[in-house]
């Protein structure tokens, strides 16, 4: 693994120099996000800044592929639904793509994955294996589609989509050279890097956005690697979805409280707990900290009980995930906002 000693560090600086090309590129074509009743922002932001983690990853890949470090099917998988959706959400990004469109491309691609890794490995769940069949094909494409879609929906303020990814990545990495399980520390730590690039131009206050390519692309990535992740190692599937926690359970909690309180969930709107708590402590940074906190402090320590000390993967998700519920109802998430 000698080749990731110059290649990490050449995806993070090819990272942050295509970030600074694409603000230039965004100023001079007026792609800026003008703040209006629905945003999180007050000041007039370039977009579309997360095309360069898509690009510097991909880029990437080929390399690792050809070290026989990722075999086939991953990278198949990587490369055709990581792609796809990055370039729907350019195309959204430039313009407008009507939501059955885009959701026929979400679905399109993660049954690209699926052809590729297969559905979903027996889990034990509270300590009796499950194995779902053809079922699990249906969880996995509901699954990923969700995760990049949240992702796009939690991808608000300055600086959280990317230092969750960096949580994610960096936790899932710490726990794989645990565990023993050191090939599969390449993906995440390559994402990171294209990642930690980007953050440079995105950390709050930030001078561009993510924009739809590069949160929908984080997202399904992100699904795609702890889907492989899952098939070397069921409870490591357990241990992906404790990492991603906070963005799980405040865009699920936001969607159920608007479904019931009859609100349109296609329209963009500003009821996520962590918009609500971005207005309540005056500004993005103490938010995204906060969320860098819980990842470091709450989450990782959970994961890796699951990973290390036989902790049921299961039982390790309900613990992590009860105290973020209580805060995402604390901030109000999916109210409306004038309530």
């Amino acid at each position: 693994m000698n080749y990731l000693l110059w290649l990490v560090p050449a995806v993070a600086i090819l990272a942050l120099l295509l970030t600074w090309l694409l603000r230039r590129y965004a100023l001079a074509r007026s792609l800026i996000d003008i703040p209006n009743a629905r945003s999180s922002h007050s000041v007039p932001t370039p977009r579309g800044g997360g095309v360069a983690i898509v690009i510097s990853f991909l880029i990437a890949l080929p390399f690792v592929w050809l070290e026989n470090a990722i075999d086939n099917p991953v990278f198949f998988a990587l490369t055709g639904a990581g792609a796809a959706i990055a370039l729907l959400g350019f195309l959204d990004d430039h313009g407008h793509i009507a939501a059955r469109w885009r959701l026929l491309g979400h679905f399109s691609a993660a049954g690209w994955a699926i052809y590729w890794l297969g559905g979903l490995p027996a889990l034990s769940i509270f300590g009796l294996d499950v194995d779902m069949g053809w079922l699990g094909y249906i969880f996995i494409a509901l699954y990923l589609v969700w995760l990049l879609n949240l992702y796009n929906f939690m991808d608000g303020i300055d600086g959280l989509a990317s230092i969750e990814a960096l949580c994610v990545c960096l936790g899932s990495c710490l726990i794989y050279w645990l565990i023993g399980a050191r090939e599969l520390v390449v993906l995440p730590l390559l994402l990171s890097a294209a990642v930690a690039g980007f953050l440079c131009w995105n950390f709050p206050p930030a001078k561009i956005f993510m924009g739809d390519a590069g949160s929908g692309f984080l997202g399904i990535t992100l699904g795609v690697i702890s889907l492989h992740a899952a098939w070397h190692d069921q409870t490591l599937l357990w241990v992906w979805l404790i990492l991603l926690g906070v963005f799980i359970v405040d865009a699920t909690v936001t969607l159920i409280r608007r479904l019931l309180n009859g609100c349109k969930v296609y329209e963009a709107h500003r009821s996520h707990a962590y918009q609500f708590a971005s207005r309540s402590f005056g500004g993005h940074l103490p938010v995204t900290m906060a969320v860098l906190a819980i990842n470091c402090l709450w989450l990782l320590p959970i994961a890796l009980c699951v990973a290390l000390l036989g902790l049921n993967g299961a039982v390790g998700l309900v613990v992590a995930y009860v105290p973020l519920t209580v805060l995402a109802f604390k901030f109000q998430a999916g109210t409306k906002e004038n309530s």
